[in-house]
């Protein structure tokens, strides 16, 4: 039996290239284990409307639904700034594009 490497096209974070990335500026993939995909904005609607378009473009561009572990939700109401931070944890593999590349070669590979 012989051991197959799988080579993933990864950023300088760790993450797939052609990962989706939310669209507005204030929204980032951070880098921790489970990383935090944060939505911020203050206006908590909006926020949560960009964290389920981008749930829907990455589960398209994963092939399956995305590991989410624990939403985070941070805010401050103070009176003339108030801010909602939204953070998706979701888990680095899925990120990185391992479930697809994972299918993408197993497609390819010659059952005998």
């Amino acid at each position: 039996m012989s051991e197959e490497t799988i080579q993933l096209e990864l950023n300088d974070s760790g993450v797939a290239v052609d990962l989706p990335m939310p669209a507005n500026q204030r929204d980032q993939v951070q880098e921790v284990p489970y990383r935090p995909v944060e939505f911020r904005d203050d206006d908590l609607p909006s926020a949560l409307a960009r964290a389920s378009s981008w749930l829907r473009q990455t589960q398209d561009w994963l092939g399956e639904p995305v590991d989410v572990i624990a939403v985070h939700l941070d805010y401050d109401d103070t009176k003339g700034s108030p801010y909602y931070n939204l953070k998706l944890l979701c888990n680095d593999e899925d990120l990185a594009g391992v479930p697809r590349v994972v299918r993408k070669h197993e497609g390819t590979v010659t059952r005998q």
